[in-house]
Formats: structure tokens, C-alpha cells, sequence
């Protein structure tokens, strides 16, 4: 009697790029490919039959192949999925999933750096992945790409010359303007960096617990100098949040989100910013209030924002956000990317490699690369 084949479903893979990184697992696996994101079972405003339908589609199987955050794993879930044995996802910490309630029910959890396998064997996908980084990563390079194409109102533009118009607006000059940092980490670090550099922005930086030594010392591990040549501290910490927002003339949110920082962008600091200030988030859709903002950019009450993360992800259809009247009838110009600052060809495609790698050793009875739990 022959042994059925396991069941593997790989969720969320909106380019369809997986398939090629797990089609040498046949026969010993039935792979089913899911496009798609269901309503995530733990938002707020998704309906018991929503949350049940998820359940439903994952219920069956043995294995998971998810991408990020794109399909939270809360407590809830996985305890609605008895044939789970191990889920598969990217980068090296993944806070949507509950890894105290995966090691209670027995389910492995393992993350995936993005350097490819550990072999070097890229399981017959060749020709697009290299262990090698030159220059910014890719999340930082989608946050400069994001502040230089609303500076420069390069969507607006564009739509005006693809439906006959020609200049209706004024690009926002950079140099000497105050760049924001709302969380100095690793990302506020880079981006500011190349906002100072390469613009000759002044930068000015605060968190919870950030210290104006901590601030210097980051400067100096970016390689800048801790004042410039007036000075002035090149990292800037100011005394508060709302100074913070009412000094920036951009500002870039790049906080961990949690309990404590959830929903801490909102109308009081909003209200505060210069009419000609653009807003950035790439970080997470829920640390700002996400109806705050929409009503601030809908009276025009700042110059504009960009934004790479919502509150719930992917939009739903009747989203406010999706419309072209941005720009126009007094509203702030917008410009909207879907959570694309992670979603580089390179790393997707050793994220894959090592998930694929982890399903091997798993089904060989080997040691899991990367385990979370």
C-alpha cells in the first residue's frame, strides 16, 4: 500500500514564484499554490465566516509555506489545525505568529534569512539569487525611492501627462529641510543617512527611549560625524514626539510595532505638522491611526504622504484609500505602494530556497535551519 503524499500548501505568493523552489519535493509532497490572503483571523473586523474560512482552507495541512506577516498565525488559529506539523516563514522573527502557542501544540516554526541555502544548491532555479548585498537593502532603498517620488510628485505627474495634461505643481526641494525619524533602528538609521549625505537634510530623531549618547553613537557607526561643521548634532534628538512632528518638514515612521506602540501616530500629532510636510510610513499600517490620517490628508491639512503599510492588508476594495482624487479639490497628494519594501527578486527567492531546504530535512528526519520554536 502506497503512502499518500504530504500535503504542503504555500500561502500568499502573489507573484507565483514559489512553485519552481518546491516542484523537486514531487511526489513525496501534494503542493497547493494559494495566490490569495483570506481576511486575517485576528483583525477586528473580520466576520466569524471569514475567520472560519481560513481555517477551513488550512485545516488540511501537514505543512506551511507563508510569507511574512501577510497571514497571521494568532494562538486562535493554530489550535484549529491539528494536522500542522511545521510552518515555514521568512526573516529571522515573525511577531504575528504566537510561538508560545506553536511549542505548546507541537508545531515547528522556522525563519529564513534571505541568503539562500545553506548548500548552495538552488534546487533548479538558476541564475537569481547571490548571498552577495552591495549598497542599501531592499526595504531602504523603497523608503528613498517612496520620499523622493512624492517630493517630486513623480505619480501625479505621470498621471498628468498619461491623460493629456502637462505641469500643475511644484516639486518640493529636499536640501536643508528637517528629516524626521520617529525610531532610530536600523532602518531610521540607514534612510537617514542617505537623506544627510545625499541630500543635505537635518536630521532629527526621537523614540521612547532614545538618548542623545545613543543617537551619537549610532551616527558613528553609520559613519557619520557626531556634529557637522556648525556644530550641530548630525542626529539630532529633540525632547518629545510632538516636537518631533512639528519640526519635520518629511517625516519616516520606523518603530517596532507592539501593545505599547500601537496607534501612536494619531490626530495629536498629526495636527501639529507644517501644512507643507509629507508623511512616511514603510514600518507597520497599525502604529498610526489610520482615520487620523485619512482625515488629515483628505482636508489637505499637511502636503502629502506616502505609505507602503495599512492597517489591514491587502486593501479591501472599498478601501478609501483606493482613488485617483488624491491631489486634487484640496485633498494631499498620496502615493501608495502594496507592502512592496521587502519584495525584491533576490530575497524572495532565497527566502524560498531555504524554506524549501527546511521541508528536505524535515522529511529526512535532519536538523531544521533557522528554527523560531
Amino acid at each position: 500500500m502506497s503512502i499518500p503524499p504530504i500535503k504542503l500548501a504555500i500561502l500568499d505568493d502573489y507573484q507565483d514564484i514559489a512553485s519552481a523552489h518546491f516542484a523537486h519535493l514531487k511526489p513525496h509532497f501534494e503542493i497547493t499554490v494559494f495566490r490569495d490572503t483570506l481576511p486575517p483571523y485576528n483583525h477586528p473586523s473580520t466576520p466569524e465566516h471569514a475567520r472560519q474560512q481560513l481555517v477551513a482552507r488550512l485545516r488540511p495541512f501537514t505543512i506551511i509555506s507563508s510569507m511574512r506577516e501577510r497571514t497571521p498565525f494568532p494562538g486562535a488559529l493554530l489550535e484549529q489545525l491539528p494536522n500542522l506539523k511545521l510552518l515555514l516563514n521568512c526573516s529571522r522573527r515573525n511577531l504575528s505568529i504566537d510561538l508560545e502557542a506553536a511549542k505548546r501544540l507541537g508545531i515547528r516554526v522556522t525563519g529564513a534569512p534571505g541568503t539562500g541555502r545553506s548548500d548552495g544548491d538552488g534546487g533548479g532555479v538558476r541564475g537569481q539569487t547571490s548571498s552577495k548585498r552591495r549598497g542599501p537593502e531592499s526595504t531602504t532603498q523603497h523608503i528613498v525611492a517612496l520620499i523622493l517620488g512624492l517630493a517630486r510628485g513623480l505619480a501625479h505627474d505621470d498621471l498628468q501627462v498619461k491623460t493629456g495634461g502637462w505641469q500643475t505643481g511644484l516639486a518640493m526641494g529636499l536640501g536643508g529641510k528637517v528629516f524626521a525619524v520617529l525610531g532610530l533602528g536600523r532602518l531610521g538609521v540607514n534612510v537617514a543617512r542617505i537623506m544627510y549625505q545625499s541630500f543635505g537634510m537635518r536630521i532629527r530623531a526621537w523614540s521612547a527611549s532614545l538618548t542623545q549618547e545613543e543617537a551619537d553613537r549610532r551616527a558613528r557607526e553609520a559613519g557619520l560625524p557626531v556634529e557637522d561643521e556648525d556644530g550641530e548634532k548630525v542626529f539630532k534628538v529633540v525632547g518629545s514626539k510632538e516636537e518631533l512632528f512639528r519640526e519635520a518638514d518629511v517625516l519616516s515612521v520606523h518603530y517596532v510595532l507592539s501593545d505599547r506602540s500601537r496607534g501612536m501616530v494619531g490626530s495629536a500629532e498629526l495636527s501639529v505638522m507644517k501644512r507643507s510636510a509629507l508623511f512616511v510610513n514603510t514600518s507597520r499600517g497599525p502604529l498610526v491611526v489610520e482615520d487620523a490620517l485619512l482625515d488629515v490628508l483628505e482636508r489637505g491639512a499637511i502636503r502629502g504622504a506616502a505609505l507602503d503599510v495599512f492597517d489591514l492588508e491587502p486593501l479591501p476594495e472599498d478601501s478609501r484609500w483606493r482613488t485617483q482624487k488624491w491631489g486634487t479639490e484640496g485633498r494631499a497628494q498620496v502615493l501608495l505602494t502594496p507592502h512592496m519594501g521587502y519584495v525584491e527578486e533576490e530575497g524572495m527567492n532565497n527566502w524560498y530556497e531555504e524554506q524549501a531546504e527546511n521541508v528536505e530535512r524535515w522529511y529526512k528526519g535532519e536538523e531544521l535551519l533557522h528554527v523560531m520554536v
